[in-house]
C-alpha cells in the first residue's frame, strides 16, 4: 500500500463537525480533553471501540486505543466560533494519497515485477517476483523491531540482493559438488562457508541498483497507464474551481506524481514521501511494531503542511494580484483510501478528510487485508502483527471521516460540501 496530499492550508470551520480553524501555522482540531490541548494521535494495542458515524468529525472515543494528536512544537490555536459565525472556507491545501487512491496498486506492481524479471534475466538471474516478496517478509522478520521500520525501498533492494546471492550460491555449490563428484548435501561445512562468502562478493551493488531502478521506473509508467479514468477530469475541475489551491501528494512509498509527466505532473505542486524522513519513519514503524507502543502518524503531514505553506507564499509573491477572500479561512483537505494513515493521520493534524471507499470496479486491494475481507494481497510484506495494529487504528479513525465517496467523479462536490460546511 502506499498515500497522497492536495493541500488546503488550514483547518476548516464546520457547523456540525469542525468547530475549530486549522491554519498553515498548524492550528489543530479540538479534542475532548479537559485541558483543551489535543493529545497525541497514537494507536495503542487493545480492544477497538465500537465504530461510530463515518460522517462528520467527532472527538475520538475514550478508549485505551485512541487516535490522538501528537504534541507539536508549533502553535496550537483554537477558534471559539459558533455555527452561526462560521463562514465559507477557501480551498488552500489539497493532498492526495497515491496507491489505491489514484490508481489500483495491484496491476501496477504486477507490471513493475514483470519489468524486474526481464532486467534480472539480462544479468543472468532467473528469479520469480514472488520470491522477492517472500524474501522481503523474511528480512523484516529477521531484523526484529528494526525490520518493521525499514522502508519499502530498503526491503526490496535487500530482498533483490538476498535472492541474487542465494542464486549464485546454488550455482557455486552445484559446481563444487560436480568437481568433487558428490552431492551438494555432502559438501563439507568449510567448503559451503567458502561458497557463501564467494556468492556475497559476486553480487555487485551497481547491478542491484540497476535492477531496482528498472522496477521503480516501470512502477511509475504503469501507474500512468492504470490511472482511474475520472481522476484527470476531477483534478481539472478542482483547479478551475479553486485556482489558488496548492495540491500535493503524501505517500508511504516511492511513487511520485511529479514524475508522471504525461498525466498527473501538471496538476501537482509537490510530493512528500514517508521515505524522505528516515528518522521519523523509523520511529513511527518501531512504535507500530511494538505491542506496548504508540504510533505517531503526524510527522509526514506536518512536513506536507509546511511545504504547502511555502509554495502558497511563493505563489502569492509571483502573483501579487491573487484573488483571495481574506475573511474566509483557508481549508486543508486530505484524500485517500487508508483509514489509519490517510484519515487518522491527517485529521490529527487538522485536515478535513475524504475517504476513497471506491466501488468494486476500481479494484482497490490494500483494504482487502482487513475484515470483512481478510484477503492478503500477494504484494503485501506486512506481518500479521502490523496488520492487527492497523486494523485497530482503522476502527478508531472511522469517526474522523468527514466525507466518503464511492467514485472519483464525486470529489469536486465533496470538497465543496466541506468548504460550505455541509
Amino acid at each position: 500500500m502506499q498515500i497522497l496530499l492536495v493541500a488546503a492550508l488550514v483547518g476548516t470551520l464546520s457547523n456540525h463537525h469542525h468547530a475549530e480553524a486549522f491554519s498553515l501555522q498548524m492550528n489543530a482540531k479540538k479534542s475532548s480533553s479537559s485541558d483543551g490541548i489535543p493529545p497525541p494521535f497514537r494507536a495503542v494495542a487493545s480492544q477497538p471501540p465500537p465504530s461510530t458515524s463515518t460522517l462528520g468529525f467527532q472527538p475520538p472515543p475514550k478508549s485505551v486505543l485512541s487516535l490522538r494528536l501528537a504534541s507539536t512544537a508549533t502553535d496550537v490555536v483554537h477558534a471559539s466560533s459558533t455555527s452561526s459565525e462560521t463562514k465559507q472556507g477557501t480551498l488552500g491545501l489539497l493532498t492526495f494519497d497515491l496507491d489505491d487512491s489514484l490508481y489500483p496498486i495491484e496491476p501496477v506492481l504486477n507490471d513493475a515485477n514483470n519489468a524486474f524479471v526481464q532486467k534480472m534475466a539480462q544479468y543472468g538471474y532467473f528469479i520469480n517476483p514472488q520470491d522477492i516478496v517472500e524474501a522481503g517478509k523474511r528480512i523484516r522478520e529477521s531484523a526484529g523491531k528494526n525490520g518493521v521500520a525499514m522502508s519499502h525501498t530498503e526491503v526490496r533492494m535487500e530482498a533483490i540482493r538476498s535472492e541474487m546471492e542465494r542464486n549464485m550460491l546454488q550455482k557455486k555449490l552445484a559446481e563444487c559438488a560436480e568437481d568433487w563428484a558428490t552431492d551438494v548435501k555432502d559438501l563439507t561445512a568449510p567448503l559451503k562457508a567458502s561458497a557463501e562468502k564467494w556468492a556475497k562478493g559476486a553480487v555487485a551493488e551497481s547491478v542491484v541498483e540497476s535492477i531496482y531502478s528498472a522496477w521503480e521506473r516501470e512502477r511509475h509508467h504503469s501507474a500512468e497507464r492504470h490511472l482511474y479514468p475520472e481522476i484527470i477530469t476531477a483534478l481539472q475541475t478542482i483547479r478551475e474551481e479553486h485556482p489558488n489551491v496548492v495540491i500535493g501528494a503524501v505517500t508511504d512509498g516511492k511513487a511520485n506524481p511529479m514524475l508522471m509527466v504525461f498525466s498527473l505532473a501538471p496538476y501537482f505542486d509537490f510530493c512528500m514521501s514517508w521515505e524522505d524522513d528516515a528518522a521519523g519513519r523509523t520511529e513511527f514503524y518501531k512504535e507500530l511494531g511494538n505491542v506496548d507502543g504508540n504510533a505517531d502518524l503526524q510527522w509526514i503531514y506536518k512536513a506536507a503542511v509546511e511545504k504547502g505553506k511555502e509554495i502558497a507564499d511563493a505563489k502569492k509573491e509571483l502573483k501579487k494580484d491573487i484573488d483571495a477572500d481574506v475573511n474566509a479561512p483557508p481549508v486543508w483537505v486530505h484524500i485517500g483510501d487508508d483509514l489509519a494513515y490517510d484519515v487518522g493521520g491527517s485529521a490529527s493534524c487538522g485536515a478535513n478528510t475524504i475517504l476513497l471507499d471506491l466501488d468494486e470496479e476500481y479494484n482497490q486491494s490494500a483494504k482487502l487485508r482487513f475484515p470483512p475481507y481478510n484477503n492478503i494481497p500477494a504484494w503485501n510484506t506486512a506481518s500479521n502483527n502490523e496488520i492487527a495494529h492497523r486494523k485497530a487504528m482503522n476502527d478508531e479513525a472511522e469517526s474522523m471521516v468527514d466525507k466518503r465517496v464511492s467514485r472519483l467523479s464525486m470529489l469536486p462536490d465533496a470538497i465543496n460540501e466541506i468548504l460550505n460546511n455541509e
